[in-house]
């Protein structure tokens, strides 16, 4: 359904965004453990408030010890109350984990497959925008220039060749049919949008201007449509908005892909041409890389982020930008758990997430920092590659 490459940009901010519910719940959990040593208004005895205090200290501390460990280790801590609420507070903030980690999982899913879809919409408008100048056309509502004259070249986006092969093409008719895909519902916002947004953008003046565009001209108008409107007008962005709770992030991956299939087009294509990008190929295996990639970092986090540490010792691992950790966490997880990417490609995937969601320097560390653990996680055997193309490591 989509490549690769989106699929781990997606299981990254999921990631990320499940590390960040993971630091609120830890601040949720202590604050469950200061409320239980709060003086307690509804009795009249002397309390020590100075004492209540320390104790929540203490039991905030051994809360904190406890984080990742599977089992809970009192420290032979001698107050009962400050080691029966560190255990409730660990399972408190575990609870929440899993909470957060099973909705991430599950709305990651759910966004990447209603991709297809925000870029399906995206083309239609294009072609919607054709159908309404071709009704404009053959009603006789005829533009005029400015000396009166009536000009043949104001419809030229009825007669565009790239919308007249993306509307009889077979493969972008049956998934608009698959995705559900129509836009019965904006019969009246397009009119609006082509009067308001369309018809007097530049782009627009200049190409209605030009007589008999060819077919790069054509192609080149509804690229300036689809960037300089459709993705930058408040209107058709409110529609997105509506259709995608995760629009701020699919954004730019919806107009990308729609910007691809106006590329792939090539004049002279037929009905039977594939012009969709790699829509519907493969989803089943993709889909469990996805999950899988999702569900192995976050068991192996505590596990590589320590071999992380070990690698920074003059750098507090918790200083590490949080995307950085993510991204290397990520990359060493695919490195060892999916035998079948090659240890090049999957550095090569991640160095470019960072550039695009990391800090200015991230692209130097990663590869650094990853070249270095993948030839040793390899010399020791933890990474095993074999394929086509590729070595298995005895």
């Amino acid at each position: 359904m989509l490549n690769r490459r989106i699929l781990r940009v997606k299981a990254f901010q999921s990631l990320y965004a499940y590390q960040q519910c993971k630091n609120s719940n830890a601040t949720l959990a202590q604050d469950f453990i200061r409320e239980a040593f709060l003086p307690d208004l509804h009795t009249m005895e002397v309390q020590d408030k100075s004492q209540l205090k320390k104790d929540a200290a203490r039991c905030v501390s051994l809360f904190l010890k406890n984080l990742d460990s599977d089992e809970f280790y009192s420290s032979n801590e001698p107050n009962e109350k400050i080691s029966s609420t560190a255990a409730k507070a660990v399972h408190l903030y575990h609870k929440y984990n899993l909470k957060d980690k099973d909705f991430l999982k599950n709305n990651m899913l759910t966004a990447v497959e209603q991709i297809p879809a925000l870029y399906l919409y995206a083309i239609s408008m294009l072609v919607g925008f054709g159908n309404h100048v071709r009704n404009e056309k053959s009603k006789k509502r005829i533009l005029e220039d400015h000396s009166g004259v009536r000009t043949a070249s104001s419809y030229n986006l009825a007669n565009n060749s790239v919308l007249n092969i993306i509307e009889t093409n077979h493969s972008f008719k049956r998934e608009c049919l698959r995705f559900q895909v129509g836009l019965e519902e904006l019969e009246q916002e397009m009119k609006e949008w082509y009067r308001e947004l369309v018809k007097p953008h530049e782009d627009y003046q200049r190409y209605m201007l030009v007589e008999n565009p060819d077919f790069e001209q054509d192609k080149e108008v509804l690229q300036a449509i689809l960037k300089k409107v459709l993705f930058k007008s408040e209107a058709p962005l409110s529609f997105f908005q509506d259709k995608d709770l995760n629009w701020s992030e699919n954004k730019p991956i919806v107009r990308s892909l729609a910007s691809k299939v106006l590329k792939n087009i090539q004049e002279g294509e037929d009905a039977e041409a594939e012009i969709l990008p790699e829509l519907g190929l493969n989803w089943e295996e993709d889909k469990e890389f996805f999950q899988n990639i999702f569900n192995l970092t976050v068991t192996s986090d505590e596990y590589f982020s320590r071999l992380i540490a070990e690698k920074t010792k003059n750098w507090d691992v918790e200083r590490i930008a949080l995307t950085d950790k993510v991204i290397l966490v990520m990359a060493l997880t695919e490195m060892v758990n999916f035998p079948s990417i090659p240890t090049k490609v999957t550095i090569n995937e991640y160095i470019d997430i960072s550039k695009t969601y990391s800090t200015p320097k991230s692209k130097q560390f990663v590869n650094g920092l990853l070249d270095t653990l993948s030839k040793e996680l390899t010399d020791s055997g933890k990474i095993r590659k074999s394929g086509r193309g590729l070595i298995d490591n005895k």
